[in-house]
């Protein structure tokens, strides 16, 4: 299959932001379409769900591509990660499942991921409501060190993960996010990747010198009981104090504007900036 080409790479930051954002904020709004319309529900196959909710992002905004394997898992098929490809499991009344999208919207890539649970099961329900407190941790620990690298975000989730009594699922914890089709991930850039051996600033710009945005992933598990979850969603874009108004020069953040190398150089007083146009 040939893969569409872009007429045109986007440069302006503030654009390039913002439909990262407007991407992200529609795979939100399928995602929760997804249990009012019982896709996740007992009886229901795991790839009877992707398939669901795949044409359910057709019909809601048009989509016809994915940019990465689409994922619905339950049981113990929530322990195994990304790269995994586990049978086929129908879900169950006492259920926890999983899902994990790449949608592209209009040429903007989204990676989102929610946990559900079925029943009222104590420690299900703590596992699924403890992934987004995890999030925020990384992400405000991402906020509070300028020069953190991938390594040391992902060293950070994991120890996260252990103190709250779960175990990292996940061989990374991330990894870029852009204009679709970006430059395919190849197994020697670690770098890429929120994840060992990543020992580039993540604050950083890329090879095309746009600034490098990143999706921040929570794999929770719990290897005893057979059960995981997950969360997903952009890191450092949407989320306070990093979701402040943008400048001329891209996003400001936490009184930080990004200098030529893609770093955030932090600002004696950050004057008040709108939206370009």
């Amino acid at each position: 299959m040939v893969r569409r080409k872009l007429s045109r790479v986007v440069e302006d930051e503030d654009v390039r932001a913002a439909r990262l954002l407007d991407a992200q904020a529609k795979a939100a709004e399928l995602f929760a379409a997804i249990e009012p319309r019982a896709i996740i529900a007992p009886g229901v196959r795991e790839v009877e769900a992707s398939d669901a909710i795949r044409n359910l992002a057709a019909e809601m905004f048009g989509v016809d591509r994915h940019w990465h394997k689409r994922i619905v898992r339950a049981g113990p098929n929530t322990l195994q990660p990304y790269r995994k490809n586990p049978p086929d499991r129908v879900l169950g009344a006492d259920d926890i499942a999983f899902c994990d999208f790449g949608p592209v919207f209009e040429h903007w890539e989204a990676d989102f991921g929610r946990t559900y649970v079925l029943g009222q099961d104590p420690v299900k329900l703590r596992l699924r409501d403890a992934l987004p407190v995890i999030f925020d941790a990384g992400r405000r620990f991402f906020e509070a060190h300028e020069d953190i690298s991938g390594e040391q975000l992902y060293a950070c989730m994991v120890s996260l993960a252990a103190d709250a009594g779960w175990t990292f699922g996940g061989s990374i914890a991330g990894h870029l996010v852009g204009q679709f089709p970006h430059e395919k991930i190849s197994g020697d850039k670690i770098e890429s990747y929120i994840a060992p051996g990543s020992d580039h600033p993540m604050r950083r710009r890329d090879a095309n010198g746009q600034i490098c945005h990143w999706i921040l992933e929570v794999h929770l598990v719990d290897t005893a009981r057979q059960i995981g979850g997950f969360y997903e969603e952009l890191l450092d874009l949407g989320h306070a104090p990093a979701a402040l108004p943008l400048g001329p020069d891209g996003p400001t953040a936490a009184g930080r504007r990004p200098t030529a190398d893609g770093r955030w150089a932090r600002l004696k007083a950050a004057p008040a900036v709108g939206v370009g146009s």
